[in-house]
């Protein structure tokens, strides 16, 4: 009771107090430039690059990507997954106090030198961008992407080539997109991509047919597709200059109707397979993994691993960057044991 009215003050604690680039990244002459793409509401089985039959994924099917079919999220909302996502902890350990009163990825990425930046086209980044840089995408913006009230994703991609042309350091840019935001999936994507139809036009989703709610789900998709085709284009026009990469995976999956089903949030042992098995690929530039050391053929080789989830993020970007710190776990960074010199150095 005698809280009322008075916001308890979290202290945060700090985390990888020891965190610095490895001697070999610092040397490197040519930086590190990765496009972390947080997408949102995407399910795995909704994407033709995972075998559904539709084909959702036209743009990235005539790109080079690595595509991981078996990844799972730590929650099935953003308010869970985000944070969760980019903390230290794993699902099995995480809890929304941990997310809150401990620092995450970022904030030791940004400690080790690496710049980083945090741009938000989604509700907010639940905390785990307030002592990074960040700037929410403003709706009203003269922008051929937003309408006052809402911004396609394409937005997020505006003036950040001039961004990019000041970066002198390594460097992260994450994305956190609006992706397939329900329930009013209508207006996620623009006209030109409504290859799917007739569709749900209306957020009472339960009044739609299942033929109309699918078709405008993944009318969001092929612009998730469209909108991750633009974020290599820029970052192909980039790779001469840094080590260029992206990492795309959603926060978690969606319910459409299934069993009576809809959106998402559903509690995490009880929630469908649709809400929680969720997409995630990654792009190198041309020469990113000879210079960083990762061989491609071994990390195709992981892209059926059944147990891939959201628990990597942490490590294997931490690897990818080579920070060193006492945090990093060798065995949750998808490209550790790709790379050959790196293993045996530890």
């Amino acid at each position: 009771k005698q809280s009322l009215g008075i916001k308890q003050h979290l202290v945060v604690q700090p985390i990888g107090q020891d965190a610095a680039m490895s001697a070999q990244a610092s040397a490197r002459e040519k930086k590190s430039l990765m496009i972390l793409v947080v997408g949102e509401t995407a399910r795995a089985d909704h994407f033709s690059l995972n075998g559904y039959a539709r084909d959702t994924n036209p743009e990235l099917a005539k790109l080079d990507i690595l595509n991981f079919t078996q990844v799972h999220s730590c929650g099935t909302s953003t308010a869970v997954s985000v944070p969760c996502m980019f903390s230290m902890f794993p699902r099995e350990d995480y809890s929304d106090k941990k997310g809150k009163t401990y620092e995450g990825l970022l904030d030791v990425l940004q400690r080790a030198g690496v710049q980083v930046l945090w741009l938000d086209n989604n509700s907010d980044c639940k905390g785990t961008c307030l002592r990074v840089p960040n700037r929410d995408i403003p709706k009203t913006q003269p922008s051929p992407f937003c309408d006052g009230k809402n911004c396609l994703d394409e937005a997020l991609l505006v003036d950040l080539q001039q961004y990019i042309d000041r970066l002198g350091d390594n460097a992260i840019i994450v994305l956190h997109a609006d992706g397939s935001h329900g329930p009013e999936y209508y207006e996620r994507y623009p006209k030109s991509l409504e290859r799917f139809t007739p569709i749900c036009h209306t957020n009472q989703l339960g009044s739609c047919s299942s033929e109309e709610l699918v078709n405008v789900y993944d009318n969001t998709i092929l612009y998730t597709d469209h909108f991750l085709a633009r974020v290599i284009e820029l970052l192909e026009h980039n790779q001469q200059r840094f080590d260029t990469s992206m990492l795309y995976v959603s926060d978690h999956g969606e319910s459409l109707g299934e069993n009576g089903l809809y959106l998402h949030a559903a509690p995490y042992a009880l929630a469908p397979q649709a809400q929680t098995h969720v997409p995630m690929l990654m792009w190198f530039g041309q020469q990113a993994l000879n210079d960083l050391g990762i061989q491609r053929d071994c990390l195709q080789g992981k892209s059926g691993e059944p147990d891939l989830s959201h628990d990597n993020l942490f490590h294997s970007v931490l690897g990818l960057f080579e920070i060193k710190t006492s945090l990093y776990q060798p065995r949750l960074d998808i490209f550790h044991s790709c790379r050959p010199n790196m293993t045996a150095a530890h």
